[in-house]
């Protein structure tokens, strides 16, 4: 998916469909192939290991941009899903998710009863797109974040690249992605692999349509499946039927990996897409579940990220006929069997105490260890005998925030697997805040009113509290997770790395008893999007509201 119209050459297509009219897809040899030790292909189909037929219902997540939204997952799978395709990126056009991240992405998919498909979002409109890589370089990607996947096979799909070609040399879409299969599997990637089509992932000159049965065979273990995006290239039930049809008559597998109800390049047939697929027992993934920009907001199935509030596409895609809810079901290897997982992890070390202030403290630990693997932690505040959740973290460092001067507390830690076991609790950890600056006549209250891919909009509503009128301000405020503001109404800004300083404009400047002035800013961010702890007016610290 990208968020920019395509552009398709129509004459072009029309030519390549009349050619596609005269071929037929051959039928692929299977060549000798390794044992599968999860997903495999067999006859056109997707099975599990277990040899039980599976057919994804599901949706995208565009998690390499909203990395705190993994929550998300949850939400999925409470509406009905079996399967999510996660965004991750290879560190090439946005913020690399590492190792650890994807292992944790992995952990949370189990946690939830999710089969995985994991997809790298670099590869987007190659030829066309600047900046956008090839899918040799995709592989290179999963080679280095392996660590994380080897032992999920029954869990996880490897979508190679997302939408690797644009409209530009896509005749290279055969070779290359040849090359990156065969690439994986001398890694000793055993995993299925997805591999999406060219043309900004619709095929519109069916290169991939076309030379599918090739790059089957090329795949030594011929365990590949076919993704095809459907947006406005496919926009009548004609078009999703002799597409998809194609595909089962040759016996090569095909699911549609990415599809909306409208889009900037025309108006996809959704209704089709969703009865061909349960007709054929094709999968679907649709796209996608929130965070969409650059025009396409309306895919967006909830607003911002909030499943209680559905949109009309969410609701059709999940509620409507055909849709998830009617016709998912979920992976057999959650069923029983080796899915099941009882054993706890060990307990985590003792936390310790670094970055004290008067409001926050870092808190690190040594690691849990588990059978199965060790998915995250939660630091726990302990008062009297009675615990709270005060953080969450995939390792073993995290901040808390939110506390009251010069106060003692007492942390300690739990750890999570992907089964949801948790440990014992670690030992406590007792510290101290900073003596804090006095408090101020002021309140302040900050929210985020617009997010996007790498950026972000808020406002932030000072309230005078006091008895009399303030004359002249500035505020200060500390961003937590790398935010940076690009531009600010209300006030002059000055920023030295999380440090944030606005002075007043003279038209916000007095601040009268009971009054308040806001200032509304843009900025960008590079994964998660956390509230600042503490707003200092003049030196003295305000409460939050």
């Amino acid at each position: 998916m990208r968020t920019t119209s395509r552009t398709v050459p129509w004459a072009a297509a029309l030519l390549a469909a009349l050619a596609g009219l005269l071929l037929t897809l051959l039928v692929p040899t299977t060549p000798a192939h390794a044992a599968p030790t999860g997903f495999r292909v067999q006859n056109g189909r997707l099975l599990e290991a277990s040899g039980n037929d599976f057919v994804m219902r599901g949706v995208n997540h565009a998690h390499t941009w909203y990395a705190d939204k993994l929550d998300s997952l949850d939400h999925i799978k409470a509406k009905g899903a079996n399967t999510v395709r996660v965004v991750l990126s290879s560190g090439d056009r946005w913020t690399r998710n590492d190792t650890a991240d994807v292992a944790n992405v992995v952990a949370q998919c189990r946690r939830n009863r999710l089969i995985c498909v994991l997809e790298v979002h670099d590869t987007t409109g190659y030829g066309e797109q600047g900046g956008a890589v090839t899918l040799s370089r995709a592989a290179d990607y999963w080679i280095e974040v392996r660590d994380a996947l080897v032992g999920q096979e029954e869990y996880v799909i490897v979508n190679i690249g997302n939408e690797p070609h644009g409209n530009t040399d896509y005749a290279r879409w055969t070779d290359d992605t040849k090359g990156a299969i065969q690439k994986l599997r001398a890694a000793g990637f055993d995993h299925t692999l997805m591999v999406d089509a060219p043309n900004w992932g619709q095929d519109w000159a069916f290169t991939m349509r076309d030379n599918a049965a090739s790059v089957f065979g090329a795949d030594p273990d011929a365990n590949t499946v076919f993704s095809i995006h459907m947006y406005g290239v496919f926009d009548t039930a004609a078009e999703v039927n002799d597409y998809l049809n194609r595909f089962v008559a040759a016996k090569l597998p095909i699911v549609v990996g990415e599809f909306g109800h409208d889009h900037s390049d025309g108006n996809p047939d959704e209704d089709a897409i969703l009865s061909v697929t349960r007709q054929l027992g094709i999968g679907y993934l649709g796209w996608s579940w929130s965070g969409n920009g650059g025009g396409v907001e309306y895919l967006d199935m909830v607003e911002g990220f909030d499943p209680n509030r559905m949109t009309s596409w969410g609701q059709r895609l999940f509620d409507g006929a055909d849709g998830i809810t009617a016709t998912s079901e979920e992976a057999a290897v959650y069923r029983g069997g080796s899915g099941d997982d009882t054993t706890a992890p060990t307990a985590p070390g003792t936390p310790a105490a670094s970055a004290v202030t008067s409001s926050s403290v870092t808190l690190t630990w040594g690691a849990a260890t588990d059978g199965v693997g060790v998915t995250g932690y939660d630091v726990v505040r302990v008062a009297g005998g009675q615990e709270t959740v005060v953080a969450s973290s995939s390792g073993t460092t995290a901040t808390v925030t939110g506390l009251a001067a010069d106060t003692s507390y007492a942390f300690a830690v739990y750890a999570r697997d992907a089964a949801g076991n948790r440990s014992a609790r670690s030992s406590t950890v007792t510290v101290t805040t900073a003596s804090g600056p006095a408090a101020g006549s002021c309140a302040v209250a900050y929210r985020v009113t617009g997010e996007w891919p790498g950026g972000f909009q808020g406002e932030v509503v000072v309230r005078n509290t006091g008895s009399t009128a303030v004359d002249g301000w500035t505020l200060r405020w500390t961003f937590p997770a790398g935010q940076r503001i690009t531009s600010l109404w209300g006030g002059t800004v000055t920023q030295s790395g999380a440090e944030v300083s606005v002075e007043a404009a003279p038209y916000t400047a007095t601040v009268p008893p009971a009054g308040s002035v806001s200032l509304g800013f843009t900025g960008t961010r590079s994964g998660t999007n956390t509230s600042p702890a503490v707003f200092l007016l003049n030196g003295a610290e305000c409460s939050k509201t």
